[in-house]
């Protein structure tokens, strides 16, 4: 299995913090009938992205890009020590398996230059932040934190109502610690990376596309959770916050990298979660680079 990719002149490491069966497939993805699963149970099962009980299997990971000018951390995953009751395997998680993946890259956390967030749920900002003597600081002390003013505005709405746990753990520790960039649609860093808004999952939810003039890899964050959506791009997951809005959002995306040499880094794929997009039909493949 491939944790490294070069492409152009970026090199991408993959950092897992977990990867196995997660969610029943008929009750993650509320618009798959029993009748789809069934006709594509032999090559999911096959790409290990479904297992013997039809539960979906996902990884959870980030990735480093290494540019010529910069080291990024894109999505920082689950965390350590953060309350989380809902999810008992990511709940008070104290292992060193993320810490670990991030060695292995060869990375330590002063390389990180930017951390870029694809939006701000609980398995992309865990790792934003650490516990240290009691308090939560920036797990990556030199790191720019960058996160999209719209989905930071509406996490920000969201909290004043009721708290929201990753965000008050995971975010709000780095706003007040003065490492964040609040940025719009066509922020920029060098001329190597791009944001691409990719809503529905999340009001702000964006994708980042990467590559000297052209995109050499795209990091699609939750846009795509399973293989099966890009066979089915119309059917969305059970969290996305409008449905309809994502699955349109997913073809168009899925649409302008389709047949291109772009490299398809999706956040939750079963591994090697790495591709390129191919058409078949009136529909579309991720094959396995």
């Amino acid at each position: 299995m491939s944790l490294k990719y070069s492409v152009g002149d970026l090199t991408i490491h993959r950092v897992i913090e977990q990867e196995s069966p997660f969610f029943p497939a008929l009750e993650f993805i509320p618009g798959l009938t029993a009748e789809v699963l069934a006709e594509n149970r032999a090559w999911m099962r096959h790409a290990k992205a479904l297992d013997d009980a039809d539960t979906l299997i996902l990884c959870f990971q980030s990735y480093v890009v290494k540019t010529p000018h910069h080291t990024i951390l894109i999505d920082s995953c689950i965390g350590n020590d953060k309350s989380r009751p809902q999810r008992p395997k990511w709940h008070m998680k104290t292992d060193d398996t993320y810490m670990r993946a991030l060695g292995a890259a060869g990375v330590s956390v002063e390389d990180i230059d930017f951390v870029m967030c694809t939006h701000l749920h609980v398995d992309h900002v865990g790792w934003n932040t650490r516990m240290e003597n009691g308090r939560w600081v920036p797990t990556f002390p030199k790191a720019r934190y960058v996160f999209a003013k719209q989905e930071f505005d509406y996490w920000t709405e969201q909290n004043a109502k009721a708290e929201v746990p990753p965000f008050a753990d995971s975010v709000l520790p780095v706003v007040e610690a003065g490492r964040h960039e609040l940025v719009g649609n066509d922020h920029q860093i060098g001329d190597h990376v791009r944001i691409v808004p990719t809503p529905g999952h999340t009001p702000g939810h964006v994708a980042f596309a990467m590559g000297r003039g052209k995109d050499d890899a795209v990091f699609t964050g939750d846009l795509i959770h399973s293989p099966l959506q890009t066979l089915y791009p119309e059917l969305s997951m059970k969290f996305d916050v409008d449905q309809a809005i994502a699955a349109k959002t997913r073809r168009n995306v899925l649409e302008r990298y389709c047949d291109t040499d772009t490299l398809c880094c999706t956040a939750h794929f079963p591994s090697p979660s790495v591709g390129r997009i191919k058409r078949k039909g009136n529909a579309f493949v991720c094959e396995s680079v």
